[in-house]
This record gives C-alpha cells, structure tokens and sequence, in this order.
C-alpha cells in the first residue's frame, strides 16, 4: 500500500486526490491539508439547498461536490485529512460499511489520545471527546473497483465560515448554527490551550495508520496522476455534477386535485433524509432522494427512487418496498433504516393536511 504524504496542496487537489487514485486502481493512504478554503459538498447533497453558493462565488470560496457521503463543509489548512483507498476484492480489509467506520476509526483516535485527548469512536461516523463533543466527522463510499474512507484531523476550525457557507432561511437561524457548532464540535486548539505543530500531528497519525495496515511504500504524485486529478476537476466542478439534485420545492403544493408536490425532510441516525415527492392519487408518482447519509453502493440510489414509484401513501408498505429493495441489491446504509425514508415521505404530507384543516 502506498503513501502519499502531500503536506498542503492548492485548490481543490487535496479532494481530488483520493477520487483519481480509486478510479486508478491505486490502493493508498493520502495524508494531506488544502493550501486554501474550499467548500465540499456531500455525493447525495443538494449543493443549492444545503450550501449558499451566492456567498460562496462573492467570497471567492471554491466549491465541489465529493463522491462519498456525508454534510457539506468547510475545510481549510487547519485540518489533516486522512484519506484511505482500497481495492474491494482486498481481502485485508472490512467488507461491510458498519465495520469499516470503527475499524479505520482507531487510528485518528489513537492520535488524539496521543496529544492528551481522551477521543473515541462513536457510530455511524463521529469522534467525540469524553464529554460528547465531535472532534472529526468521517465518510466512506465506493469510487470505481475502489472503497475510500477519509476523515480529518481537527487542529482548529473557523466555525464562523462555517455558518456562512451554510443555506439557511435567515441570520436568525444562522446564529443559531453558529452557536450549536461552537457548543458541539470542538478542535485540539480548544481542548489543549494550543495546536501541535502540523508535523508532529501528521508523523503520529502516519505510525498509527501504519501500525494498522502495515509499511507503507512511499510515494508521490506523478504526471499521470495530476492529469487524472485535472480531468475529473472539470468534472466534479461542472453544472452538470454540482446541481445534479436540484428540486426546488416548497413543504407542498397542490398542482390539480389529486396530485400534490412535497418536501420532506427527516434526521435519521445516519443523517438528514430529503425527499422531493410528486404525489398522485395517493399514491407515490416520482420521488428525488438527498441528503448526507451514507448509502452504498451509491448508484443504487436512483435504483431505491424507482422502486418507491406507485407505492401507496401507507407506513407499512413504504417500509416493506425498502427492505425488499435493499435485499435484492444488498444495501448498506448505516443508522437509516426503512422506516426512515418512510418517515421522510409521509410527515410533509401530514404536515401540509393538518396546515390546510387549519386554514
């Protein structure tokens, strides 16, 4: 297994780095920090409904959407990524979502407690401090014949970027964001007084990973590398891959008798759910699902949405369609369960009735 031990690289490389490898086939360990402020946004993520891409492009603060799950966020020098790539027939390695988390979790975890940190995995994808406070958020997911899973070590963080780059309905609700942030994740600056030195944090992070998987091989990025990277830029950056979920669409709206359009929204344990749903006759006509859940594999995503096509408005057979689907396709989601997405479905259409009959 490879080590790409990077330092700060510009712009967007140091995301793009761990999609290159996997389409490539390269199986790795990616230790790397952005030389600048980005904003990454999560594979089932709406961009426009999660991150406000007005104050962003005014800001001059980059944007792209990742290929694995989880919540938009911002990232700048002041967090070391660690980014892991694997082949999936490997057989070293975990096979089943829920274990990969804990399993690659030890390493980070190691390394706080390293600098005096009592830090512990906690699931689907956090490390908390003993007092509860999320210290990294963690993600994982398939590229090509590849799994990834990658995470960050959190020297410092600009919790104020991090509400504006934030799509919220006001700045009341921003401060609110902002003030459950800074009461909930905390960094090794809050928790020390200081911050070790990038290198010392990395050197530690690297003999823990190192210890877990094995010697690494050292090495760096070539031309064929950095002309993948550049390719998949003008991808992942483009329109086309930005705003590939776009349902703007109110709670409800009804567009004749009988058919209504609906927006869900449902926290489930692994994430926040969003559901853009036509309904017709009672009955599900299209659906959109997003959010930053983990799902895998990915693509069956859109598999799940056809599936859900002509399904009554009923608890019990939303929930029995979902779990005939992931049992066919052998899905994997991690703390969202069936009745998750049916929630997600069936509370905006509870919703919009009981604000009608209070009209």
């Amino acid at each position: 297994m490879f080590l790409f031990d990077l330092g700060k690289l510009p712009g967007q490389q140091s995301m793009l780095i761990f999609h290159a490898l996997a389409r490539m086939g390269i199986e790795a360990l990616i230790i790397v920090s952005p030389m600048s402020p980005l904003v990454s946004i999560g594979y089932f993520q709406d961009a426009e409904q999660e991150v406000d891409i007005s104050y962003c492009r005014a800001s001059g603060v980059p944007f792209m959407r990742r290929e694995v799950g989880g919540g938009a966020t911002y990232l700048d020098e002041n967090q070391i990524f660690y980014q892991l790539i694997w082949r999936k027939d490997n057989p070293r390695f975990p096979k089943i979502i829920q274990d990969i988390y804990p399993w690659f979790s030890e390493a980070p975890v190691e390394t706080y407690r390293t600098f005096g940190i009592k830090a512990e995995y906690r699931a689907i994808n956090d490390i908390v401090t003993k007092e509860g406070k999320k210290i990294a958020g963690e993600g994982g997911g398939d590229i090509g014949g590849c799994m990834v899973f990658v995470g960050g070590i959190l020297l410092d963080f600009d919790y104020n970027a991090m509400s504006k780059i934030l799509k919220v309905p006001d700045e009341k609700f921003r401060d609110k964001v902002f003030k459950t942030m800074e009461e909930n994740l905390t960094t090794m600056k809050r928790e020390l007084g200081g911050i070790p030195t990038r290198d010392e944090v990395a050197a530690v992070l690297k003999e823990r990973f190192e210890k877990k998987l094995g010697k690494f091989a050292r090495a760096s990025l070539n031309s064929e590398i950095l002309g993948k990277m550049k390719q998949l830029e003008s991808w992942m950056t483009s329109e086309e891959f930005l705003y590939k979920k776009t349902p703007k669409i109110p709670k409800g709206v009804k567009i004749r008798e009988g058919v209504e359009i609906f927006y869900g929204l449902h926290k489930a344990r692994g994430g926040l759910i969003r559901a853009a749903e036509e309904i017709s006759e009672k009955k599900i006509e299209d659906i959109t699902l997003s959010g930053d859940f983990t799902f895998y594999p990915k693509e069956y995503l859109k598999g799940l949405e056809e599936s859900l096509k002509k399904v009554p408005l009923e608890e019990n057979q939303i929930v029995e369609r979902v779990e005939d689907y992931y049992e066919e396709k052998g899905i994997e989601s991690p703390g969202v369960e069936s009745k998750d997405f049916a929630l997600t479905i069936l509370n905006p259409i509870q919703e919009f009735k009981e604000d009608g009959e209070k009209a």
